[in-house]
């Protein structure tokens, strides 16, 4: 009888850092020694390492809590408007033309401030069951909502104050070693949070929690403690950069942390993390900030040329700098996300380095990474609940009981409010129908948007496309001389281009959805401003400004003129955009309701397997779904274009919070599944209405536009909420359920 022969799978993967850090102090070595070459006046001083190392140090910082935020499967996006929010505050706080606090109850208060943020965060995550990206989303625009409206755009300094707190202050500056302190403050931070992660009760929890929640539960494991316990230290991670920064600049500007949630994850991800939680290295995630600065600094640094200056006939060379236009660094931050997300189940999950290190020693591959990660998989279709209760009611109670009553009800008071408000403009014709054309734009992007949420997935970038879109149509009619025709053709390529990029990763690539978009939200933003070279563009041909204007003034342009009366006025206030807007809203309506392909929409979306064992091919229907929605956001932006009759860089910013929220309202569901275009249209009726009462001038009195920005954030939280607690859960019909038995029981005791 032979011997038992059993197979060994090789040592436990390096907890603190193993290969793939090697590799990337490797990359480093040799980004640096390409950047000093290109520019050697300064990637050749140590000035310019020491200035990599400081810069490194609050993205590092940041990257050591978003660590056990990605290790536990979650995603923090807020990050970036933390940090921003927290200078801000400490600067108002500080500041002697503001509070003129001192430092340290500042300090106290904005670490009391972060930790708020961090908890919401978290509460919002497990406790309300708020999908992660769209909490975190949510929380970062009403964060940089909060910025804009306590800077009011303007830069906040204390410099002089400075001086009497030398002691803060100086963690900003460099000490009596030569370097400055943020470094030494930062590998502290790394070293406690990689012994953490790696070595301590805290690191397995995390890792268990984000390989497999469910079989941590039963493990023992406080799940639900663990992963607020991580956006804790992401938001305290941020908060603590923040007063470094303050302490090195004294004094805040309003773009604070814009992006730097972006180059975090980034940072993260490229470290060796798994978007899919489960796996993360601290010393990893650090590495990776320091690839991410030094491709930033070496693109925002450009690389010194010569230029030949002709001044009274003589040909003088000049030293100059070639720079990137505005934009271009945003997008290869975006690519550098979307690749770094990619490199993690193609390079690492498969271990490609590792088998060809094996393969050139002559030994057998290491065992491959488990894929997978869930144990138990329930089967669930959301919604459910909610539409037998609109089946089985009569009446009255029939049309309560639709998921898109709520936002058919809310329009309704929204515009009875208005005109009890201020009757002299809500009932002028002219004022109505303009607040229709800012409802068109929005309405647009609705539609497009509603079959991807009802198919399961999200898109964050429709705001980002709206402006390439926009941009590319106004770069062929101001830059190129293009006939409208063809700008617009164009720009709806453009924008197409990026729903296919979108879907193809979604898709293709099986990325999540949220983080594909996120990516191209921030390359359609680069690639908007890139175009135009960061400036606003104004000037064609009036036969495109066409698209944006009034049937009457169409009309008019062709030499035609309509008699007075009923269809003359309502010529004169109707534009081209609200009835193509309808056209393609009732198109659209009528195909997701009524045809097979909307039904296999929501079949994708409520439960993509059973979809699949159903014959339906999801993937070609959630690649549609994506078309869909990047054609609605660029005919949007077409449309803005012409409207405007110019094209601004920040065309389109916070459009993708309001789409998201207006679906929601409609009825749509987080989760996927469900979704009517009534509800939509009704649910970006609502959102243009509350911004429409937020502007309105009573008695002297309109609110700023950056407030408005967190009233909408809050409203789309609270949308969310009410999908995940009234329509799925049914909380009141469970609460009605439990009275009822309740009632009973009282009775018989008192018999």
């Amino acid at each position: 009888m032979e011997p038992a022969t059993t197979t060994s799978l090789g040592r436990a993967p390096p907890q603190l850092v193993g290969g793939w850090e090697a590799g990337l102090l490797m990359f480093l070595a040799l980004l640096y020694f390409g950047g000093a070459l290109v520019n050697p006046t300064f990637f050749g001083s140590t000035e310019a390492l020491h200035a990599l190392l400081r810069d490194t140090s609050r993205v590092g910082i940041i990257a050591v809590g978003m660590t056990f935020v990605i290790a536990n499967r979650d995603l923090d996006l807020s990050v970036g408007s933390t940090y921003g929010l927290v200078a801000v505050v400490f600067a108002r706080l500080v500041a002697p033309s503001f509070l003129d606090f001192g430092v340290i109850q500042s300090a106290i208060l904005c670490v009391l401030l972060g930790t708020v943020i961090g908890l919401v965060n978290g509460v919002l995550v497990t406790v309300l069951k708020v999908p992660a990206f769209i909490a975190t989303l949510t929380i970062l625009f009403i964060g940089r909502g909060f910025v804009l409206a306590l800077t009011h755009g303007q830069a906040i300094y204390y410099s002089e104050k400075a001086k009497d707190y030398p002691l803060f202050f100086h963690l900003g500056e460099t000490n009596g070693l030569g370097f400055n302190n943020q470094i030494a403050i930062f590998f502290f931070i790394a070293i406690v949070g990689a012994y953490m992660l790696a070595k301590t009760r805290w690191g397995y929890e995390t890792f268990a929690t984000g390989g497999n929640e469910q079989a941590a539960a039963y493990a023992g494991i406080r799940t639900r403690w663990v992963r607020i316990r991580a956006y804790l230290l992401s938001s305290l991670c941020a908060t603590l950069a923040a007063l470094l920064s303050a302490a090195q600049d004294k004094g805040v500007t309003p773009l604070y942390g814009v992006s730097w949630e972006l180059t975090v994850i980034a940072s993260v991800v490229i470290g060796g993390a798994s978007i899919l939680g489960g796996r993360g290295r601290v010393i990893g995630s650090c590495l990776g900030a320091a690839v991410v600065v030094l491709i930033d600094k070496v693109l925002r640094e450009g690389w010194p040329i010569t230029r030949i200056v002709v001044i009274d006939g003589e040909s003088i060379a000049v030293g100059a700098k070639f720079t990137l236009p505005a934009g271009a660094v945003l997008v290869f931050l975006g690519l550098l996300l979307v690749i770094a997300v990619l490199i993690e189940p193609f390079l690492i999950r498969r271990q490609i380095a590792a088998r060809l290190w094996a393969w050139l020693r002559g030994r057998p591959p290491p065992p491959a990474y488990e894929i997978g990660g869930v144990a138990i998989e329930g089967v669930q279709t959301k919604g459910a609940m909610v539409t037998d209760t609109a089946l089985s009611a009569t009446g009255l109670g029939k049309f309560l009981a639709r998921r898109d009553a709520l936002a058919i009800i809310l329009t309704a008071v929204l515009w009875l409010t208005g005109l009890a408000l201020r009757p002299d403009y809500w009932w002028n014709l002219p004022n109505t129908f303009a607040i229709l054309l800012n409802y068109t734009e929005l309405a647009l992007i609705t539609v497009g948007l509603t079959y991807v949420i009802a198919a399961g997935d999200i898109d964050l970038s429709v705001g980002a496309v709206l402006a390439l879109a926009g941009s590319t149509a106004a770069y062929f009619l101001k830059v190129l001389g293009a006939d409208p025709l063809t700008a617009v053709t164009m720009g709806l390529l453009a924008g197409m281009t990026a729903g296919a990029v979108n879907a193809a990763v979604t898709v293709g690539f099986k990325l999540p959805a949220f983080i594909a978009t996120l990516g191209m939200f921030y390359i359609a933003r680069g690639l908007a401003a890139w175009l135009v070279a960061g400036q606003q563009l104004t000037g064609w041909p009036e036969g495109y400004n066409l698209l944006g204007r009034k049937v009457n003034d169409v009309l008019l342009h062709f030499g035609l003129s309509l008699p007075s009366g009923i269809i003359r006025t309502v010529a004169e206030v109707v534009s081209i955009q609200t009835i193509w807007m309808f056209f393609v809203a009732v198109i659209a309506g009528i195909v997701l309701a009524y045809t097979p392909f909307g039904l296999k929409v929501c079949a994708a979306g409520g439960n993509v397997r059973a979809a699949a064992y159903a014959g339906i091919n999801t993937n070609r229907v959630r690649f549609i779904s994506l078309m869909l929605s990047a054609l609605c956001a660029s005919m949007a932006g077409i449309i803005n274009v012409a409207y405007f009759r110019s094209f601004n860089p920040v065309a389109g910013q916070f459009r993708e919070l309001d789409a998201i929220a207006s679906v929601i309202i409609g009825g749509g569901s987080i989760f996927g599944g469900y979704g009517t275009m009534i509800g939509a249209l009704a649910g970006a009726a609502s959102i243009t209405l509350v911004r429409a009462l937020l502007q309105l001038n009573v008695q002297g009195f309109s609110m700023p536009q950056h407030w408005i920005n967190v009233f909408i954030g809050i409203i789309l939280i609270v949308a969310v909420l009410i999908d995940i607690w009234v329509r799925q859960t049914n909380i009141f019909g469970r609460l009605r359920t439990r009275l009822a038995r309740r009632a009973p029981t009282r009775d018989s005791s008192h018999g």
